[in-house]
Formats: C-alpha cells, sequence, structure tokens
C-alpha cells in the first residue's frame, strides 16, 4: 500500500473501554539509552512518601522525536486558543514534571 492509500483509507485506532478511561498522572520520569526512550507515567500525591507509576511507555528515538514535535504542535494549538500555560517556579534539581515538591508531604 502505497503512502497516497494510505491517507485516503485514513488510519484505524482501536481503543478498548478499560484503556478509553486514561490514567491519570502528574509525574513524568523520562531515561533512555542508544536504543530507547522509556517514559514512566506516574501519580504523585501528598501525603504518600513516593509516586506510584501507572504506566511505561517504550519508544524507539524516531519516535520520541515525533512525539516530542506532536506535544510541541498541540501545545501551540492549545494555548492559541485557551491562552498561555504558566508554569511554576521550580526549584533546581532533576528535570520532571512533578506537580509539587517532591520533599516529604504532609497530609
Amino acid at each position: 500500500m502505497n503512502e497516497n492509500e494510505q491517507k485516503q483509507q485514513g488510519l484505524q485506532i482501536e481503543l478498548a473501554p478499560d484503556k478509553a478511561q486514561g490514567e491519570y498522572a502528574n509525574f513524568a520520569i523520562i531515561t533512555h539509552s542508544s536504543s530507547e526512550f522509556i517514559v514512566d507515567f506516574a501519580r504523585m500525591l501528598p501525603g504518600l512518601p513516593k509516586a506510584q507509576v501507572r504506566s511505561r511507555v517504550i519508544l524507539a528515538p524516531e519516535h520520541a522525536k515525533r512525539l516530542l514535535g506532536a506535544l510541541q504542535e498541540n501545545i501551540m494549538r492549545y494555548e492559541r486558543q485557551f491562552g498561555q500555560i504558566k508554569m511554576p517556579e521550580q526549584q533546581q534539581g532533576p528535570r520532571t514534571i512533578a506537580p509539587f515538591g517532591t520533599g516529604k508531604g504532609e497530609a
């Protein structure tokens, strides 16, 4: 099948009901080797001592770069529609997407 035939048919994606609800993550850790990128999506809650990994995605380097481009494009579209995403000031340390300080939480 050539590229034009693929575009005409469109990409069909199956989304199983158990995956359709999604998995909330507010923390991600990205590691890599020469052959793959590993993205662990976790949920970190105040008062709990550690984040729980909810999903792990393993990508080839080329796919990781495509994902980066797709995220950049979608963030630009989002900000055009809804306004700039404001980022809180973050302390120096490992680069993660932690939603709040990673120190000991209190309930």
